[in-house]
């Protein structure tokens, strides 16, 4: 899996950035799927986050007749659970993980670093995150599912970390229940999760971008 750059966007002001906000795109999309959304989020203007949006190789997709897409990991079925290329995922992870630590590396504290991730890449933040070994900021999950709940060595280091689910009640692509079973697995796990449904389909809407621009605001400021 070759790792093909990402897209990263500075603080508008030129200050450099005392935060991060990593955001995982998902299948078949790429890191600019999300950059309409930064100045969406309407952070506080004396917020200097750096948003990292990592674009995804291209890979061959079961399920999609094994067309080559923008992948983070194959999906073998698509069954209740989702039958997924774990090697491949947690590679991913992986990939990101070391984005993360190159973060720290240049002197961004961990705790004021978030990931998220949508849909496929939010499989991708679920791991990337809870497997950390550094207290990371605050974990975001959108329309999308804990793959590698029954195949995790959990951080102690994240035990705490503050984690944030949001599901749209009309998602064809990734039903809600998946998203709602993972946030209830999560807390059997012992976590703390603030699950939030929208009336959408598989995106976005406006009042769950304002809620996360607030939800940022309170992890960063």
């Amino acid at each position: 899996m070759t790792a093909p750059g990402e897209l990263i966007i500075e603080p508008k002001d030129g200050q450099p950035a005392d935060a991060c906000v990593f955001i995982i795109h998902g299948l078949g999309a790429d890191g600019h799927d999300f950059e309409p959304l930064v100045p969406a989020l309407a952070l506080p203007k004396d917020s200097h986050v750096r948003f990292i949006m990592p674009h995804a190789p291209r890979l061959p997709v079961t399920i999609n007749g094994g067309m080559v897409m923008p992948a983070w990991y194959d999906i073998l079925a698509m069954d209740l659970g989702r039958r997924v290329d774990e090697i491949q995922l947690k590679k991913s992870a992986e990939r990101i993980q070391a984005l993360i630590q190159e973060q720290i590396d240049q002197g961004i504290d961990s705790q004021r670093i978030i990931v998220a991730g949508f849909s496929q890449g939010g499989a991708v933040a679920y791991h990337a995150a809870l497997t950390f070994p550094a207290s990371l900021g605050g974990l975001l999950a959108m329309s999308t599912y804990f793959a590698t709940a029954d195949n995790i060595d959990l951080a102690e280091a994240n035990r705490q970390i503050p984690i944030e689910v949001q599901h749209g009640n009309f998602d064809p692509i990734v039903p809600e229940s998946l998203g709602r079973s993972g946030a209830d697995r999560l807390k059997e796990m012992g976590y703390a999760v603030n699950y939030r449904q929208y009336p959408m389909a598989h995106s976005l809407c406006p009042q769950q971008v304002n809620d996360i621009g607030k939800w940022l605001s309170s992890r960063l400021n």
